[in-house]
């Protein structure tokens, strides 16, 4: 008796949905296409939201930016559920990883005082700048609800805020022993230390902005580029020139999360400004008026963390991204 094994293909009967037929044709379409594209309901809403209104539940004119399509937003790491979570373990298992070799080598403990002093004093208190921000890519997640290429990765960005908060709670910890004595003390310092209060004006301030791209542009674009700049160059070379390399090893989630999360906001920046001189004047407008606000916000924090010359630098890096993306004076 013989057995003859056959092979038979069977032709789908269609590739992919319909609305996405309708996008990009009839072919097979990519996961990120599919969970993103044309999700969000924009008809046959039966009453106004009791909180807004004067506006439909997912309503594209809570901003000023105006947009033939909303979905020419696209988020060029094509992050969907899926793929963000998979990538955002990946990194999670290498921060733990540093985490647990500092923790074990006890490095904390080899540190000099000046760099533990100094970490707990301008480094600590961003858990709090963090959970602002998470905040309000929250509010950008919740008000762009009517385009899912905007609010999913919006809500994606403001979880990641989230964990770096928690990861800057981890590093006190790592500092202290375990005690939570240093977070007590940055705490402390968020709430009365004259070079912190003007961030912490910078950031209630940002939760009262009514137009959801103006708290992105705010928050995403100016105020992140700055401290960026200031935390992750200009605090790292004190860092390594003071003894205190082993912290960076601490905050390498942070960073690879921000220069991932830049390639994101660019893009977002730069299809809103090309689609229309309104947009782009609103977002230059936005981005004049919040540098002055920056720029108040973070002098007094840059020049006692490091020095007079370091918030100019952090603003030449500003310049440089923004004539990147097209938007600059």
């Amino acid at each position: 008796m013989s057995i003859e094994i056959k092979t038979a293909k069977i032709e789908p009967i269609r590739n992919t949905y319909a609305h996405i037929v309708r996008r990009f044709g009839d072919k097979p379409a990519s996961r990120y296409q599919e969970a993103t594209y044309d999700v969000a309901a924009n008809t046959n809403f039966h009453y106004k939201p009791l909180w807004d209104q004067e506006h439909d539940l997912n309503d594209p004119s809570r901003t000023a930016i105006a947009m033939e399509d909303w979905y020419a937003f696209k988020d060029p790491r094509q992050f969907y559920y899926g793929t963000y979570v998979q990538n955002r373990a990946s990194m999670q298992e290498k921060a733990e990883g540093n985490f647990s070799f500092f923790e074990k080598r006890r490095l904390g403990d080899a540190l000099p005082d000046v760099v533990r002093d100094r970490c707990i004093t301008f480094m600590l208190p961003l858990r709090h700048v963090e959970q602002a921000a998470n905040l309000n890519n929250m509010y950008c997640s919740s008000n762009a609800n009517f385009c899912t290429a905007l609010s999913q990765a919006a809500i994606f960005e403001g979880m990641d805020r989230l964990g770096t908060a928690q990861y800057y709670s981890r590093v006190g910890l790592a500092l202290d022993g375990n005690t939570g004595s240093s977070l007590i003390a940055a705490k402390e310092d968020w709430m009365n230390n004259p070079a912190w209060q003007g961030v912490r004006a910078y950031c209630e301030k940002t939760l009262t902005v009514k137009d959801w791209f103006e708290t992105f542009i705010a928050q995403n674009l100016v105020f992140d580029t700055l401290a960026n700049d200031l935390y992750f160059r200009q605090f790292d070379a004190w860092l390594t020139e003071n003894g205190g390399q082993d912290i960076v090893m601490l905050t390498d989630f942070m960073q690879v999360r921000a220069t991932e999360t830049q390639r994101w906001a660019d893009s977002i920046i730069k299809t809103a400004a090309k689609e229309s001189e309104a947009n782009a004047d609103h977002i230059r407008s936005w981005i004049s008026s919040w540098r002055i606000h920056a720029q108040a916000a973070l002098e007094p924090l840059a020049t006692a963390m490091l020095s007079e010359t370091a918030l100019p630098e952090a603003f030449a890096a500003l310049e440089k991204r923004l004539t990147k993306i097209g938007v600059g004076e």
